[in-house]
């Protein structure tokens, strides 16, 4: 298993730790805990000194405020759709993002060991934020879920998933697209897929 770093903010004891046990120590039953694993310790480093992502965000940085609607009664079939596989939730979480009028896989994330279904399509909007401001798209994306959307729109996820050893790749994802989302600005529509009436979302796994 690949080594981790585990940085503290805000804990009985600040700092970088090499073990989920040290970390844990200082974090678990501490109110207002903020932490998060690196894959290497100059980028442990490099987060620990800059003082991690604040909730609420430096001032001077780019805002964006999402376009956050209701899908129109017409599908627009120029555009991506996200959804989710998952077995038990929390349990095995993936994800995709195809184009929605041919069904192509423009994007996925493998699966993650365990995870919830909110926190997989908030993953998977924001990756495809991330895929069309990479491609200079202004097209926009579907989601058949509320709350993920909502999450985007307040740049927070308010998963109740405990962080832990187990959660910890899935938090780390977390943490990421939650700090994509403060640095940048964007202009694509996030629609709410309208299942009632257009039928399951073109990106659904079938595994209802």
């Amino acid at each position: 298993m690949a080594k981790k770093y585990y940085v503290v903010w805000n804990g009985r004891k600040k700092g970088i730790f090499t073990s989920w046990a040290e970390c844990e120590a200082q974090v678990k039953g501490y109110a207002g805990a903020k932490f998060k694993s690196f894959p290497s310790e100059a980028e442990a480093k490099a987060a620990f000194a800059g003082g991690g992502v604040s909730a609420k965000g430096p001032k001077n940085k780019a805002k964006s405020k999402p376009i956050i609607e209701s899908a129109t009664d017409e599908v627009i079939w120029d555009s991506i759709s996200v959804d989710v596989g998952c077995r038990g939730n929390p349990g095995i979480v993936e994800y995709k993002g195809v184009h929605t009028k041919t069904g192509e896989v423009l994007f996925a994330h493998d699966e993650i060991h365990i995870g919830t279904n909110n926190m997989g399509e908030f993953l998977a909007i924001v990756h495809g934020l991330a895929y069309l401001k990479e491609k200079g798209s202004d097209m926009p994306i579907y989601s058949d879920s509320m709350t993920a959307i909502k999450w985007v729109k307040q740049k927070k996820a308010k998963s109740t998933l405990e962080r832990n050893e187990q959660t910890a790749y899935i938090w780390s994802l977390m943490d990421r697209a939650e700090a994509w989302l403060q640095n940048h600005t964007y202009s694509n529509k996030i629609l709410k897929w309208q299942t009632e009436k257009w039928g399951e979302i073109k990106a659904d796994y079938g595994r209802k």
